[in-house]
């Protein structure tokens, strides 16, 4: 990962992906690199500290590129500078990520950064498990899985598969999970889980179900219990019938929010300057001007909640919008929004689950089977999708191949990183184009271009005018006055 190279980092949950994918973005931001953190899903983000894919790419919820919307990529000159500024595309949590997304933000780095490589360039950095819950297809066809994508075939990243356990303890939970990897589960295994059947926590812990519909259920029995005034908040839509419509597909707060003093809320919107993302979960503290006030889980810090706008744009005109409190309660969530948590106990019921993987996300969340509390189980739970064993055994084979010719990565102690790799002789020339141009202008030398600004062309080298506009302190106008003076300057230094 280090060397530059695009990478699937995968292994069974608990094996460190998340440990291993913050150190290498720390060491590459150290060295000076752009990092891009993102994620297939708003709360798999909010794990790794990123946005969703689709935020960051800019696509938002569109399900494919046409001309309209390739005029309007390019003529946005924040999302080309947020391309071109990218060394690195962190993806975490692939499962869940549909394949034809995965093109659609291919042909998109490619289309803003001017390259037909794959990604434009940019050193990919895909993460996740693909026996977890796979992406989600509303007409029940076979699931477009990201792996079989043509931009996975393109990028052809290297295998870098885990294997060692860090989360489950050694009481038999870790040893089903591997049989359910492996397609060796034995009669004893499920006895496993049948003993845990009906067992009851003695303090609140989290609850999670297969469907939306018991979770409301557990939600609103738990809200009606709390013996305090309720607050409604409607949400407010504007614009065309089949624009709300489709806008309202992704927004997931809902339409009428009832809440209480008490109320376990998760948000459900990113707003980092308001101290929040999507998947921050918190209690109901207090009401202020008919807002509601959170107190985020294990945190001090309080939050008074105000509404929240989503927008769906086309040619630079707001088509619909939805406003309403971004919440919504949180006494229990749903299996494929637990993807990603590590927990000390879950009550969780598997008597509904519809798709191979899903018993295994939930399982595999909670650390020990003493913290494993089964409401039931069904045939499916204990299924991974088929298509996934062979594919597993690859992936191991392809990574063992790759340990074989791969050095450990240094000791930082033994590293010599610097951030600022600066080149000595383009930072010369370009200081001695600054001297003469500030002259010719009558200007101060400042005026042209801070030292800050050429140390920086001097440590990332641009050599094309959209490697330019990704950097900091290089505007349109800049650009196009000394653009061309730059460009020559850093290609003759480098040829």
């Amino acid at each position: 990962m280090l060397s530059g190279r695009s990478v699937f980092l995968t292994g069974p949950p608990g094996a460190g992906k998340t440990y291993i994918l913050n150190e290498f973005i720390r060491r590459a931001r150290k060295k000076g690199k752009t990092v891009a953190v993102t994620a297939s899903t708003g709360i798999a983000a909010t794990h790794i500290g990123g946005t969703t894919i689709h935020s960051w790419s800019g696509l938002g919820i569109r399900e494919f590129i046409d001309s309209r919307t390739r005029q309007q990529l390019a003529g946005n000159s924040k999302l080309s500078k947020r391309y071109n500024s990218t060394d690195i595309l962190v993806i975490d949590e692939v499962s869940m990520l549909h394949g034809h997304r995965l093109d659609m933000v291919n042909e998109a780095c490619r289309l803003l950064r001017k390259s037909e490589r794959p990604f434009g360039g940019i050193q990919v950095i895909l993460v996740g498990d693909l026996f977890q819950l796979p992406p989600i297809n509303r007409d029940n066809s076979s699931p477009d899985f990201v792996h079989s994508s043509a931009s996975w075939q393109e990028l052809n990243p290297s295998i870098c598969y885990l294997s060692e356990q860090h989360r489950q303890q050694s009481d038999g939970l870790l040893e089903l999970l591997e049989a359910m990897r492996s397609g060796e589960l034995e009669t004893y295994h499920e006895e496993l889980l049948q003993g845990r059947i009906g067992q009851k926590p003695t303090q609140t812990v989290t609850r999670l179900y297969a469907h939306n519909v018991d979770i409301d259920t557990v939600n609103q029995r738990h809200l009606a219990a709390l013996n305090e005034q309720v607050y409604e908040f409607e949400r407010e839509t504007k614009g065309g019938e089949v624009k709300v419509e489709q806008l309202q597909r992704s927004v997931l707060a809902p339409e009428l929010l009832e809440l209480k003093i008490g109320a376990e809320v998760m948000f459900v919107a990113n707003n980092p300057s308001a101290g929040y993302v999507n998947g921050t979960r918190g209690q109901i503290i207090d009401f202020q001007d008919d807002k509601p006030v959170v107190r985020l889980i294990n945190s001090s810090r309080r939050i008074k909640v105000e509404p929240h706008s989503w927008k769906l744009e086309e040619d630079g005109k707001v088509r619909a919008e939805v406003v309403q409190l971004p919440l919504r309660l949180a006494w229990a969530i749903t299996i494929h929004k637990s993807q990603g948590m590590s927990l000390d106990a879950a009550e969780i019921d598997l008597s509904k689950t519809f798709t191979p993987g899903m018993g295994y996300v939930a399982l595999s969340r909670v650390r020990s089977l003493d913290g494993l509390y089964l409401g039931g189980i069904n045939a499916m739970a204990l299924q991974l999708h088929p298509a996934i064993y062979e594919l597993d055994r690859t992936l191991k084979s392809l990574s063992a191949e790759l340990a074989k010719d791969t050095m450990d990565a240094e000791d930082e102690a033994e590293e010599e990183i610097t951030a600022y790799e600066i080149d000595d002789a383009l930072l010369a020339k370009l200081k001695n184009w600054r001297t003469v141009r500030a002259k010719a202008e009558g200007v101060p030398a400042y005026i042209i271009a801070h030292d800050s600004l050429l140390e920086t062309i001097a440590v990332k080298n641009p050599q094309t005018e959209s490697q330019l506009m990704a950097l900091s302190g290089i505007g349109p106008a800049k650009a196009a006055k000394y653009g061309p003076d730059i460009l020559g300057i850093t290609i003759s230094q480098t040829s």
